[in-house]
């Protein structure tokens, strides 16, 4: 555990508000649909800019502070670009037009922030007080990675989602389109469909992190690298989310990769009491299982992509 003060803490986060001020204020100042290119170029900045971070935590903390982080850092990368896919299946479902999802994304990568906090706390706490937590956190992840292994498909249908149901109960809505999440008629405010797409992008994200947390804890149970491993990796998924867009179809092993990966840290977590599996190791694991699919998943769409042609 590192001994972090309160102000490490508050400089940390005064940090980060002035990052998603510079991401709303200079790079996406006006709404609009990033290019492959620009997307790829802020995708590049965001991951530079944890990589430094990661440089500083070796400076500050040691070699194996640094290696917490970057298997962290990578591990929740990895996993948040599995929900991007989400994402865009639930911009599709509610025929968001494309300039208008980064704004979405931004608050919704806001509200992320402030559940990971919670969540990453609840569970540090979970674990200091009970140690068969580790247990429970590890089956879960276990069956989860074998779930994704064996259910891989993604569909989001908005007319059978309950949480979408229960607020469209109780909270009064406007259904037209607007590029506002609130609008005002005749002196009272109303929700738009904008803010159903916000709520689902949320409720994803809480569904998702109770499987990503649990898994950052198998790698280290210092508070600080969880959170900041974590931030780092859900700061720059607007870039990566407009560079995923147009590669969604290619990336068909993914989600086998993940489960591998999944049940593997489960694993890890649940042994972790008789049996120490050293960070590089893991760290070398998570490595190798993304490029095997990635290079499959490549490789297995080029195929389908020629056999079409040659029709």
């Amino acid at each position: 555990m590192t001994s972090v003060t309160p102000t490490t803490w508050i400089i940390f986060l005064l940090f980060v508000f002035l990052l998603l001020v510079f991401d709303l204020g200079v790079l996406n100042r006006k709404a609009h649909a990033p290019k492959m290119k620009e997307a790829i170029l802020w995708s590049i900045m965001w991951i530079s800019i944890a990589l430094c971070f990661n440089v500083g935590v070796y400076f500050w903390f040691g070699p194996q502070k640094a290696t917490e982080f970057l298997t962290g850092f990578i591990l929740e990368e990895s996993l948040s670009v599995d929900n991007l896919f989400i994402f865009i299946l639930i911009f599709k479902a509610f025929k968001v037009q494309r300039h208008i999802h980064h704004k979405v994304l931004f608050y919704g990568i806001l509200g992320a922030i402030i559940f990971r906090f919670i969540f990453i706390f609840v569970g540090s706490t979970l674990l200091g007080q009970f140690t068969w937590m580790f247990y429970v956190f590890g089956g879960f992840l276990v069956f989860t990675g074998i779930k994704i292994m064996f259910n891989h498909d993604k569909k989001f249908d908005p007319e059978n989602s309950a949480t979408l149901k229960f607020v469209q109960k109780y909270l009064p809505f406007d259904l037209a389109p607007s590029e506002k999440f609130t609008i005002t008629q005749n002196g009272k405010r109303y929700f738009t469909p904008l803010f159903l797409v916000l709520l689902a992008i949320e409720t994803s994200d809480i569904v998702f992190a109770v499987d990503s947390i649990p898994a950052i804890f198998a790698i280290t149970r210092d508070p600080f690298i969880v959170f900041t491993s974590n931030i780092f990796a859900i700061m720059g998924l607007r870039s990566i989310y407009f560079v995923l867009e147009n590669l969604m179809d290619r990336f068909v092993y993914l989600s086998y990769g993940l489960g591998v990966i999944l049940t593997y840290i489960g694993i890890k977590m649940t042994i972790m009491e008789w049996a120490h599996i050293p960070i590089a190791i893991s760290l070398g694991v998570i490595f190798v299982v993304l490029a095997i699919t990635i290079l499959a998943s490549l490789y297995k769409t080029r195929k389908s992509d020629l056999s079409t042609q040659s029709y």
